[in-house]
């Protein structure tokens, strides 16, 4: 039997029948029915129509209590047994989020700026597995990467939240990260009018502008539409560096009747930018140099004629339910996807040897910064479709919601890359303006990927418990052309069997521990640098945990444990060989997050979150550099890996008075030291970074100031090298903004 479903459930709103209510206090009370009867009180028919929150829906504030991507079903986060984190509209509003790195700001175990200002998406971090392939999503459906560029970079203006789903997710999703997924939920067509137009500014010369249209076409509100834009353009904090784009997507639901919905989805995103990461060395950054210097945290080091950074993505898909009665229901979720990338830059390859205090005839002058040329592409297409049937019914004292799936997807793309020389640059005292010589191309191939997933899952509630159980088959196959050698790399066949498991306890006081099991499987195109084909990444997690939902508060606190192992790692460089792209044998993460975020009614908005991660190589796979040394890493730490890390943001808004519509933000962040190589030859200190925030509402019209890294800190977001691989977080930036709604 499914409750609060059937024909009275229509786009996430409750509408429930005619209450008649007759109270009868002496009844109440133990008195005959006679005597009842002359007392009894008959109230009004009350018409309740109220907002329930759906998973793909708004939320007001910053607590989310469901969520669509642990389960693929609309669950309350509490009898999901993993931890998740969701950020809101709101939330993001308040930060002035403009990318996945700013959202993630706040968020335990996730961290989006591995590599500082990095531009491209790769700098995510999930459980201190460093790793963007097989993390991102749209809805629900995969967006998959080349070995050039993701679709990470997907303007945040266009999304209702991020959830971010920690630990394997491959029973529901295929392929994917074992260190956890990002979903981007996609802003829907709503049925009540929604006008919202923005315009601002700031640091780096920034100038945006933003608009979000929704209502419905007709008087039944059958047909609803929903048409979001943004733009901006401006610089960025490194010299030479622009940042330009534009976005619109628009969006259309048909809803004949209360079980029938299509909706429509659809965007188009164009990027003109550069490399925003510079690849830095840590005598500079991290240290002072030998002549007393430090390197500014906007220094560039390529050249400015060369440098570029553009892509053109766009989608088209579509999300098809259909309720047959209170048992069984239908979806179907489809997307098409394109893109094409170009790039061109010029990189710094490390310090050339010399003294300042001690210098020798043939020692270049102290502060020769030797570089190389490179540029690129990428064309790439794809279609993903998930066919689901959801069945919600009852075997005595048991109630299941079963979820029965086959996913299918493809993608086909060109990655083509050339490299060549160029002169070197005084790090220090930079002059542009050197030739760069004719590129020759080391790399061309062409890939097809594919996979076809068959799953199961079962969420079973007897009494206070709820148990899910999961399992799932894939066969994926990669095919790769050399076009360079002319000639097939072999083909690659892998399948894979995942499965999943969790308990979950809900007290009636707001407790809910819980503990769980997940695996993941993820195929890997392609060789590495030796010319062995990859094998399949596969990971495994257990997790203990605890939620609390207060009961009265609109709060929602989490606290996790878990131990994740994840095998056949690909990287990419290392001391030795910096170009080198091989798989590491395995790699063991182990932590502790904790999270907690309130909306209270008086006006205060809550997030804190800590991390502890002790993360290992455990089986590293032995690399001989080009001096034919063997190097092994096993034990070690991963570059980038914090131990400990925090934040607490809190926003206060005057909801009476003179200073009704005011609101103050403030915000902290800390991020501890990590190591700056997988030798773990060096560190890079830890940071500690405040924003903050101020925003005022008067009737329709909403003005805001947001600040962040407040006191302009200059930190190094982390180094994987320390001749050339080390990154600049983002110093300070301001951005002003006035909103108006009707």
């Amino acid at each position: 039997m499914i409750t609060g479903r059937g024909p009275f459930w229509r786009d996430g709103v409750a509408r429930k029948r005619l209450l008649i209510a007759t109270v009868s206090l002496p009844a109440l009370l133990g008195c005959s029915l006679a005597a009842a009867q002359d007392t009894a009180t008959t109230l009004d028919p009350i018409n309740v129509q109220e907002r329930v929150e759906s998973a793909f829906g708004p939320v007001k504030g910053y607590v989310a209590t469901k969520g669509s991507t642990g389960t693929k079903t609309d669950t309350p986060l509490i009898e999901t047994p993993q931890s998740i984190s969701v950020i809101t509209k709101d939330q993001m509003e308040a930060q002035a989020v403009d990318s996945l790195n700013s959202a993630l700001r706040y968020t335990p175990g996730a961290t989006g700026n591995l590599y500082g200002t990095d531009n491209r998406g790769l700098g995510l971090q999930l459980r201190g597995i460093s790793n963007a392939s097989g993390v991102f999503y749209k809805d629900g459906l995969q967006l998959k990467e080349s070995n050039f560029t993701l679709f990470t970079a997907l303007d945040s203006y266009g999304a209702e939240r991020y959830e971010v789903l920690r630990g394997p997710a491959s029973v529901l999703y295929g392929q994917a990260s074992p260190g956890g997924i990002i979903n981007y939920v996609s802003k829907r067509p709503t049925e009540e009018n929604l006008r919202e137009v923005e315009f601002g500014g700031g640091s780096f010369n920034r100038y945006e502008g933003k608009f979000d249209f929704s209502g419905a076409v007709n008087a039944d509100k059958s047909l609803l539409f929903r048409l979001t834009g943004a733009a901006h353009m401006g610089d960025t904090q490194t010299d030479f560096v622009k940042d330009d784009r534009i976005f619109i997507a628009p969006a259309i639901t048909w809803q004949p009747d209360a079980d029938t919905s299509l909706t429509i989805l659809a965007n188009y995103q164009r990027d003109r930018s550069g490399w925003a990461m510079q690849y830095l060395p840590a005598e500079g950054t991290i240290t002072p140099a030998k002549n007393g210097q430090i390197l500014p945290n906007s220094r560039f080091v390529g050249e400015p004629g060369f440098d570029s950074y553009n892509n053109d993505q766009a989608s088209i898909g579509y999300e098809f339910e259909h309720r047959f009665n209170e048992t069984w229901q239908v979806r179907q979720h489809a997307r098409y996807v394109y893109l094409t990338h170009t790039e061109e830059g010029v990189f710094g390859a490390g310090l050339l040897e010399g003294d300042p205090e001690n210098p020798q005839p043939d020692d270049p002058p102290y502060g020769t910064y030797s570089r190389y040329a490179d540029a690129g592409g990428t064309k790439l297409s794809g279609v993903t479709i998930d066919n689901q049937a959801q069945a919600d019914f009852d075997t005595g004292p048991l109630t299941h919601t079963l979820l029965m799936g086959l996913d299918y997807k493809r993608y086909t793309y060109r990655d083509y890359a050339s490299e060549g020389a160029v002169d070197n640059l005084d790090i220090f005292n930079p002059v542009y303006g050197s030739p760069v010589a004719g590129l020759t191309p080391y790399t061309d191939t062409d890939t097809t990927q594919q996979q076809v997933g068959l799953y199961a899952q079962d969420q079973v509630k007897l009494g206070n418990w709820r148990l899910t159980l999961g399992g799932r088959q894939d066969w994926s196959d990669s095919k790769v052309y050399d076009n360079l050698a002319g000639d097939f790399l072999a083909p690659q066949k892998d399948n894979a069997f995942t499965s999943r498991a969790g308990l979950v306890y809900l007290a009636d006081n707001g407790l809910a521990p819980y503990v769980s099991y997940s695996e993941s499987f993820q195929p890997v195109a392609g060789a590495d640098s030796d010319g062995n084909l990859f094998v399949p990444e596969t990971g495994r997690q257990y997790e203990i945990g605890l939620k609390y939902q207060p009961i009265g508060w609109n709060s929602f606190i989490t606290v996790s444990a878990f131990d994740l192992t994840r095998q056949n790692v690909v990287r990419y460089g290392n001391e030795g060989r910096p170009d080198d792209m091989f798989q590491t044998g395995e790699i063991r993460s182990r932590g502790v997050e904790l999270e907690a975020v309130a909306s209270l009614d008086f006006g205060l908005d809550l997030r804190a979150a800590y991390t502890y991660l002790d993360t290992r190589i455990t089986k590293a796979t032995s690399v001989v550099d080009d001096n034919g040394s063997s190097i092994s890493n096993e034990g070690n730490t991963p570059f980038g890996v914090p131990t400990h890390s925090a934040s607490l943001w809190a926003n206060y808004t005057f909801g009476s008075g003179r200073l009704e519509g005011l609101g103050l933000g403030a915000g902290v962040r800390y991020v501890g030291s990590t190591y700056g190589d997988d030798d773990n030859s060096f560190k890079v200190p830890s940071a500690v970074l405040a924003d903050a925030a101020v925003h005022y509402t008067w009737q329709n019209a909403t003005l805001s100031l947001n600040v962040s890294n407040l006191f302009d800190k200059r930190y190094v977001a982390s180094c994987f090298s320390s001749g050339f691989g080390c990154f600049y977080g983002e110093g300070r930036r301001i951005n002003g903004a006035v909103k108006y709604t009707w």
